[in-house]
């Protein structure tokens, strides 16, 4: 499928999402207009790096192993009496007006559930298994050619796409704090961009088109839907070598704050410490590229899924992150029970319960000096 006029969509969008690198200052996020709480998030984050790193967990309010949907529970609470700095959700089902996520929360929770994160001080991350438009049954995990082109400025599925935008900025401009202001988040959209599992990956879509349709999403949400309290977060998977390899898709600096990718454990690490030295490598290549361009970098999504090894968190999880200053690590989902979907169904969570065996060694790293959980973020005043 062919786009129309395809040379002049890129340049033409990076028009209509206004730059501001010429006059770009470190403290500053891309969106030069910029909510003063979204903008302050970006600015005391940098300053927090100096100290340590958030830690985070993706549906941590909603559910945890065995339970769901229990007045401020979170499994990471439950061990060490604070919640997570970070707090991740998904948005896929919005553009099937599903009242409910891709993991079975629903919506209305969902937004609870950040409002009340949101007030105790944490960071809210988003991301979004857009469902495919030519491969609907197969949700994300569409790896049909041409999926993006179809979606692109002259494509024709070009319209859809955008009422599914409306839906996503309709919940993301919903999202209100204390004082009826706009609650910043780091919107992750197109995640593990490099991978080939995706209907975007790298297989699927050119480097031309992933560009041109991540500065659409930006344009979108900044000039048509007038939101300006998102910080855009860059993800690719972990299997980049190079800066090279890591900017092939970059969409440019003007449209993004934070430069990521996702990476998990496998295998055992008593044995094999390829975990260790493939992220503290990786880190180091993006941290090299922040420095460059003024950015933040962050693990966006990791685990280790049941954490069979007793000490994952301070022999390998800290290790891997080594000396690096990043923004926060964001590990996966605790699902509440059997999952279905996976072969065989298995219990599926990265983040210890109480009584888990790798709990005493979570506790020792949620008292080391650069971890940051809540109650250090919420001190920080990050919004202010």
């Amino acid at each position: 499928m062919r786009l129309v006029n395809p040379d002049k969509i890129l340049p033409a969008l990076m028009m209509l999402v206004i730059s501001c690198n010429a006059v770009a200052q470190d403290e500053l996020p891309a969106d030069k207009n910029a909510t003063k709480e979204t903008a302050n998030l970006y600015k005391n984050v940098k300053k927090l790096t100096a100290k340590g790193f958030m830690f985070g967990h993706q549906d941590d309010l909603a559910y945890g192993v065995n339970w769901e949907y229990e007045n401020d529970r979170s499994d990471v609470k439950d061990v060490t009496g604070d919640y997570p700095a970070v707090y991740g959700y998904d948005l896929s089902g919005l553009e099937e007006n599903s009242d409910k996520n891709i993991d079975g929360v629903p919506f209305k929770k969902m937004r609870q559930y950040i409002k009340d994160g949101y007030a105790r001080g944490g960071v809210i991350t988003l991301s979004w298994h857009f469902h495919s438009p030519l491969g609907a049954e197969k949700g994300a995990w569409d790896t049909t050619h041409g999926t993006v082109a179809s979606i692109l400025p002259g494509g024709a599925n070009h319209e859809l796409f955008k009422k599914w935008l409306d839906a996503g900025a309709k919940f993301i401009s919903s999202l209100k704090g204390p004082g009826g202001e706009a609650i910043p988040v780091l919107f992750r959209p197109f995640h593990e961009l490099t991978g080939s599992w995706f209907w975007w990956g790298k297989n699927e879509c050119t480097d031309f088109e992933f560009k041109t349709i991540f500065r659409f999403v930006v344009y979108y949400f900044q000039q048509e839907k007038k939101l300006h309290n998102i910080l855009w977060v860059y993800n690719t998977s972990d299997n980049f070598k190079t800066k090279e390899e890591f900017l092939a898709r970059y969409p440019g600096d003007d449209v993004t704050d934070v430069l990521s990718f996702d990476t998990y454990q496998y295998g055992d690490p008593v044995k094999n410490d390829w975990f260790i030295k493939n992220v503290n490598n990786l880190l180091t290549i993006i941290g090299e590229i922040a420095k460059e361009k003024n950015k933040l970098t962050a693990i966006a999504e990791t685990g280790y899924e049941a954490i069979p090894y007793s000490q994952w968190w301070t022999q390998t999880l800290q290790k891997a992150i080594g000396e690096n200053k990043i923004s926060y690590v964001l590990l996966w989902r605790n699902h509440h029970g059997i999952n279905q979907w996976l072969t065989p169904p298995h219990m599926h969570y990265y983040v210890p319960y109480k009584g888990q065996v790798s709990e005493p060694d979570f506790i020792k790293f949620f008292e080391l000096e650069k971890t940051l959980f809540e109650k250090e973020v919420s001190a920080a005043k990050l919004y202010q």
